[in-house]
């Protein structure tokens, strides 16, 4: 028996691995599309207008699923965004292990915020929206436990905005980690699957 109805299909409009394995474990059926959108300059126009880091995670989220959803009308598109906040800085996902260096020496001894949007698209609109804000506490930790972090991580440091997988060794670097552990990889579960069940996807 399964959770979910046959209709509407569902599309993840992320290429993320994380995002995929967090609804896979949750027993949806779904498609994972990549969504081509320009990322930096979408967060460079936000910034120079004065937009919060919420609304801009959630533009970014939107622009990721208008895009797939261009092709696939018929579907539910889930769209997604995280942002990394440490006081006034956003931060992007490290270009190589020496950016990702600099990111986690940023950031250790100090809490930052994942701003983590998520958003529902069917119709030509947006038919739902949720951002949460896990807060994670970095240890003062070592140039020595850097050096090795980033040689047990190898490229994989590239494949997150703070450089850390918290599924990973990542979690090594914290003292304190608030708030859903979905959302810190990049997907607000439990308020999906609500809006999911509200919207006659999921069996209530």
């Amino acid at each position: 028996m399964s959770f979910q109805t046959e209709d509407p299909p569902l599309i993840l409009a992320s290429a993320s691995s994380a995002r995929r394995a967090v609804l896979e474990a949750a027993g949806l059926r779904f498609e994972a599309v990549a969504a081509a959108v320009d990322e930096a300059s979408i967060k460079e126009s936000a910034r120079a207008e004065g937009f919060s880091p919420e609304d801009t995670a959630m533009m970014l989220a939107e622009a990721k699923a208008r895009r797939v959803a261009a092709a696939q009308p018929e579907a539910l598109v889930i769209g997604c965004d995280q942002m990394l906040v440490l006081e006034d800085r956003w931060f992007d996902k490290p270009e190589g292990p020496e950016a990702a260096r600099g990111h986690l020496e940023a950031l250790r001894g100090k809490e930052h915020r994942l701003v983590t949007a998520v958003l529902c698209w069917r119709g030509g609109r947006r038919v739902w929206g949720h951002v949460s804000q896990p807060r994670l506490a970095m240890r003062a930790v070592s140039d020595a436990f850097i050096d090795a972090y980033l040689a047990a991580e190898g490229e994989r440091v590239t494949e997150s905005v703070g450089a850390y997988r918290l599924e990973g060794p990542g979690v090594q670097l914290f003292d304190r980690v608030e708030g859903e552990h979905a959302a810190i990889l990049g997907l607000p579960l439990l308020p999906l699957l609500g809006f999911l069940r509200q919207h006659g996807v999921l069996l209530r």
